[in-house]
């Protein structure tokens, strides 16, 4: 049986009800996936971006290795996947609650404060058929971002940020 889609319109609001819902003390990967339903993509995409997309200097490979997660997650999304499918050992890997309450805690008015730009505009980009040219952008952006060329990973990896919020937001001018 399916989890029940929740009504909320913000991200931030939606990962503050994953915490709420939830009395047991740790929570899988799996359930907190379940629970974002089709913004898992978008969560996922801006937590793999975050790393490329912070100005400090990185050794050699550090961005490949952030970029292996947006080729998959964009794969994914060529192929028309709902949500996006995680390895078994990922899906049952448990965090605790209190751990997840105080990242989103945190990450609550940061997110706040962007989904005050962002709203639903020329919500036709957020189908299933252009999700899937929104996963070709992102794949060509994360192979951009794999290629090991000095200063050039910076851009892509906004790039993917903002398309990512526009979709956790369902914004087509963003997107």
């Amino acid at each position: 049986m399916e989890p029940e889609r929740p009504q909320q319109h913000n991200t931030s609001d939606l990962l503050q009800l994953v915490v709420v819902q939830n009395v047991n003390d740790k929570l899988s990967i799996g359930e907190i996936k379940n629970m974002l339903h089709e913004r898992g993509f978008g969560v996922l995409l801006v937590i793999a971006a975050i790393p490329i997309c912070l100005p400090i200097p990185a050794p050699p490979g550090f961005t490949t290795v952030f970029s292996l997660p947006l080729i998959i997650f964009s794969l994914q999304m060529i192929c028309g996947m709902q949500s996006p499918w995680l390895p078994h050992w990922l899906i049952k890997k448990r965090i605790s609650r209190k751990g997840l309450e105080k990242l989103v805690q945190k990450a609550a008015p940061w997110l706040r404060k962007i989904e005050s730009y962002l709203h639903p505009r020329i919500t036709y980009i957020s189908v299933p058929a252009w999700e899937r040219i929104i996963g070709i952008f992102v794949l060509i952006f994360a192979i951009t971002i794999a290629l090991p060329i000095p200063m050039i990973n910076f851009l892509p990896g906004w790039g993917v940020m903002v398309m990512s919020l526009g979709l956790l937001s369902k914004d087509g001018l963003v997107i």
